[in-house]
């Protein structure tokens, strides 16, 4: 990962080539924009579906369309080889994103939502969740310190939606065309083999996001129940976790 300039330094992880980039894809534009850094991990290439490929030969265009999409972002992009569709929460692979978070000390890290029914991204959440808690245990890495990340978020994806409730909104309004440009090296997001119309559905969801918050483009993210804490010493400063409401956006809107 490249170095930065003191902003946090951003990982995001996905259970396929293309996972990532449609969840976080904006945010990643923008932070490398503002001189931050940012890696995409994809736990298999997402090699399973092609109606004219073999899963190999797939694997080999995921595998190049990442890279070409990360070249688009001006991240960095690393590809394990886990089969899709058969990703496990196993022990091996828990330890294996544990050593890439050594590699690539994030403060921060974008993955999965839990409730999700397709079983890699399900599994990439568990995965993520105990490799960030690995990688912090001293003991585990005698050869090497450990890495304390500081925040985790999870991504809105439209399989990960049984439990996902935003709790974080990201401002993608100068990221937004980057993004795009980078989920075209994709044959699949171009709406070349699928009947899903994922760039249609992630744009306005962007669109609908940005809405919600007062702004053209958003990205929404839930975090885990720990982090919802705001502990303050009291009320006579600076009120604490304000209600955002329409009215409340529209005024923010007005005076802007």
């Amino acid at each position: 990962m490249a170095t930065g300039t003191g902003v946090p330094r951003l990982m995001v992880v996905g259970a396929h080539a293309g996972d990532g980039e449609v969840m976080a894809g904006s945010v990643v534009a923008q932070h490398l924009a503002d001189d931050g850094t940012a890696a995409f991990l994809h736990l298999t290439p997402g090699e399973r579906g092609h109606p004219f490929l073999s899963g190999a030969q797939y694997a080999i265009q995921k595998r190049e369309e990442a890279r070409a999409a990360g070249s688009v972002l001006g991240a960095d992009v690393r590809i394990l080889d886990y089969r899709d569709g058969e990703l496990v929460a196993s022990q091996e692979v828990k330890l294996l994103v544990a050593q890439m978070i050594l590699d690539e000390q994030p403060d921060i890290v974008i993955t999965h939502d839990a409730g999700s029914f397709h079983r890699d991204h399900a599994a990439c959440h568990e995965i993520v969740s105990e490799a960030i808690f690995y990688a912090g245990l001293a003991d585990l890495w005698p050869d090497r310190p450990p890495h304390i990340v500081k925040a985790v978020y999870y991504a809105e994806n439209w399989e990960d939606k049984r439990s996902f409730s935003p709790d974080l909104y990201i401002d993608t309004s100068r990221g937004h065309d980057t993004w795009l440009e980078a989920l075209h090296c994709y044959e699949l997001f171009r709406g070349e083999l699928a009947t899903f119309p994922y760039v249609r559905y992630y744009e306005a969801l962007a669109v609908v996001r940005g809405a919600e918050s007062g702004t053209r483009y958003a990205k929404a993210f839930s975090v885990p129940p720990e982090a919802r804490r705001t502990v303050v010493s009291g009320l006579a400063g600076e009120i604490p976790l304000k209600v955002t409401t329409g009215a409340s956006i529209i005024a923010r809107t007005q005076d802007a």
